[in-house]
């Protein structure tokens, strides 16, 4: 505890601390500020009656902190950005000149793979913003617009997620932490003032022990996040002892971590993403006036929109992305290689070929647990809401899970600034 003091007075002290700290919360201000910026020719009451009947939305509601719920003119969040980062990412594995840019040029090649990222998130936010103002227009939630007015709503849209895209980028490179993260973090964070004001104005002392076991299990959840996050697996690596004159070197016996989550929350949010398209095209043409065409979209918009079909596609996606994401992301043949050059090996195994299906069988084995764990996480809300009988109480596992990790990442930041200035 008095370490803990010790820090914090540390940071207090520090000017340059002090001063990152303050950046990062007045760029979150703005944020929430520009959160509160609607569209205009916004039709409220048809707008929480979609809401109310569309679990989707109110999932991706609260990841935009409110941005949906009013149309604010950053209700794309940053999602944009992260599925351009996401598709760069994949580019990189799947195209060979790519990859050897990235792993070549090293800084220089991960600040132009950024900027490509930067430039694909602007299309993205163009086809969002469109899907997203058809859908709703679509439902009657915008008045009637023209052509000129709906092109202009778009670039609005747009411009207000690349806005909070460079804003993500100021603060990490002025401020502390992961700026995207925290935006995200910030975004959830905002709605719990009214999630906690709705809990208090419909409590009802008949069920205090359905609200004790809610309690339990969003404790739980919270243990269970900051295990399986900081979980490891550690490989035991060994290197070589080579002499120079009269000297020995190495010898030295060091492990390799292993995350049990090497994905993090991407499969999430690119699952999100995927289940995002089918619900607004099928909602689109609904309305249509080709019979055959509104008789499927209706029947795929009511399969999709059944809570338990919905959370069992869910499931299924986050467990085979997080699969797919951590073989894009780790190559057990490049560390393998690694390590033969640095002279270092595994003991009880070969260098070569061996480390690398040896590494490859245990990265297969723990990311079972990761992508079992992701997809239980991904689908909380509908079990707990099984359980306790109350939407209210329903858990949002993938908020938790964002929650936890970036505030355990921001400490580590925090932590580390401060030992470099105590050294």
């Amino acid at each position: 505890m008095n370490k803990f003091l010790e820090k914090i007075t540390i940071v207090f002290r520090d000017a340059t601390l002090r001063k990152r700290i303050g950046f990062t919360i007045g760029a979150l201000v703005v944020f929430r500020l520009l959160a509160t910026i609607p569209i205009p020719g916004i039709d409220i009451a048809s707008l929480g009656r979609l809401l109310a009947g569309n679990q989707f939305l109110g999932l991706l509601d609260v990841f935009s902190g409110g941005g949906i719920s009013k149309l604010s003119i950053v209700m794309l969040g940053v999602g944009p950005y992260i599925t351009g980062s996401i598709i760069i990412q994949l580019l990189t594995m799947m195209i060979p000149s790519i990859k050897s840019m990235m792993q070549e040029d090293g800084e220089a090649g991960r600040a132009k793979l950024s900027q490509y990222s930067r430039l694909i998130s602007v299309p993205l936010a163009l086809l969002q913003a469109y899907a997203f103002i058809s859908l709703f227009q679509s439902q009657n939630v915008f008045l009637p617009m023209t052509g000129l007015v709906l092109f202009v709503n778009i670039i609005i849209v747009t411009s207000g997620s690349i806005l909070l895209m460079w804003i993500g980028e100021l603060i990490s490179e002025f401020g502390i932490g992961n700026g995207v993260s925290l935006i995200i973090f910030a975004g959830i964070v905002a709605v719990l003032p009214q999630k906690i004001f709705q809990f208090i104005a419909g409590f009802n002392p008949a069920d205090l022990p359905v609200y004790l076991l809610a309690l339990v299990i969003g404790l739980v959840v919270i243990i269970a996040v900051v295990v399986v996050t900081e979980a490891e697996r550690s490989v035991p690596v060994t290197y070589a002892k080579q002499v120079r004159g009269n000297k020995v070197y190495g010898g030295v016996s060091t492990y390799l971590p292993l995350r049990l989550n090497q994905a993090g929350v991407i499969p999430i949010i690119f699952a999100l993403s995927i289940l995002l398209f089918p619900q607004i095209i099928a909602n689109y043409f609904k309305d249509s006036l080709n019979t055959i065409v509104a008789s499927v979209a209706t029947s795929v918009s009511d399969f999709l929109a059944n809570s338990w079909t919905h959370a069992i596609i869910y499931f299924f996606l986050v467990f085979i992305f997080t699969y797919f994401y951590t073989a894009v992301t780790f190559d057990p043949k490049q560390i393998s290689e690694n390590l033969q050059k640095s002279g270092a090996f595994i003991p009880g195994v070969r260098p070569g070929e061996s480390t690398m299906e040896y590494l490859g069988k245990i990265v297969t084995r723990i990311t079972l647990v990761g992508a079992l764990f992701l997809g239980i996480i991904a689908v909380l809300p509908v079990i707990t809401q099984g359980i306790t009988q109350n939407q209210s109480l329903a858990i949002g596992g993938t908020a938790l899970l964002i929650v936890v990790s970036v505030v355990l990442d921001l400490l580590k930041k925090i932590d580390a600034q401060i030992s470099m200035r105590e050294y």
